[in-house]
């Protein structure tokens, strides 16, 4: 069984609409597949309806944006009561914090002699729920400044870039708390990753996350060396916590991501169903099933 955990379609920052990408997972070999859009649950009546006509197991998602110590940090947030008021609240502001920071971030381009517009990111985005910096790397791309998104961050939009802006973010120890309250369960996004600074999520730090709620750790990511997989791993199991790897797909927006590079055992993923019906059943909110031929 393949199991791909963490995946985004044009209602964020991917280039592939919530059918097309359940359709290609069904194409490629996917039998289970989680959609998690950035901060909104736009795509999940759509890839809910693919799902059906597929088969393709769906786990609906989202992938949060949060802060911890100071630090940027993703959260996966599986099978939670979108409708309840904190969490919605919650994304809503997260999504408004993203387009206000674009005037901002266009700004700053001009300031370095690129001139793009609001017309020319539009053109790109789609169907995406708040354009942000991926659409804004797209644009550039379309533009000619650049050959591609991971240039484009690495020379304007990146924390260390002239144009970029900081922007809203969910406290993330509250997040795992909302995301519960909401019936769901939650996974750390690539923690390690190179780009971000983990400073803070050492094993004390995770530790204290598992306190706060948290379930799993997503280890076999792209972003994550072998080396740094092997020590996530450890760490995850010291802590009993899950395991989970995914592709973090993002359709032509984002290469090396193909579905299916990374996917998580059909173990961790019978742990992680078991800890969202408890936490389902805890809330006592009317959560969403898993669709199709999974166990659930």
């Amino acid at each position: 069984m393949r199991i791909d955990l963490h995946t985004h379609s044009d209602r964020s920052d991917g280039t592939e609409s919530p059918a097309e990408l359940v359709r290609r997972a069904r194409t490629d070999g996917i039998d289970v597949l989680a959609l998690t859009d950035h901060d909104t649950t736009e795509g999940w009546p759509e890839a809910a309806e693919a799902a059906e006509s597929t088969g393709v197991t769906l786990l609906r998602g989202i992938e949060v944006s949060c802060t911890f110590a100071g630090f940027g940090v993703h959260l996966l947030a599986y099978l939670p009561d979108p409708t309840y008021g904190p969490l919605a609240d919650e994304l809503r502001r997260v999504l408004d914090g993203r387009t206000a920071r674009l005037p901002a971030t266009l700004a700053r381009l001009r300031g370095v002699g690129v001139e793009v517009g609001v017309d020319d990111v539009r053109a790109v985005a789609g169907d995406t729920a708040a354009m942000g910096r991926p659409h804004v790397a797209d644009a550039l791309v379309a533009l000619g400044v650049v050959g591609d998104r991971n240039e484009a961050f690495d020379r304007y939009l990146g924390p260390q870039g002239p144009a970029y802006v900081h922007r809203y973010a969910a406290d993330l120890e509250t997040m795992i708390g909302t995301v519960a309250d909401a019936g769901g369960v939650t996974v750390l996004a690539h923690p390690w990753a190179s780009r971000h600074n983990h400073q803070a999520l050492d094993e004390r730090g995770i530790a204290r996350l598992q306190r706060a709620g948290l379930a799993g750790v997503e280890v076999d990511h792209e972003d994550h060396s072998p080396p740094v997989r092997r020590r996530l791993r450890a760490l995850a199991e010291r802590l009993d916590l899950v395991v989970t790897g995914s592709s973090d797909h993002h359709g032509a927006g984002k290469v090396d991501h193909d579905l299916g590079c990374n996917t998580t055992a059909p173990d961790q993923l019978d742990r992680l169903l078991d800890l969202a019906a408890a936490a389902a059943a805890a809330s006592g909110r009317a959560t969403p099933r898993v669709l199709g031929g999974c166990r659930r």
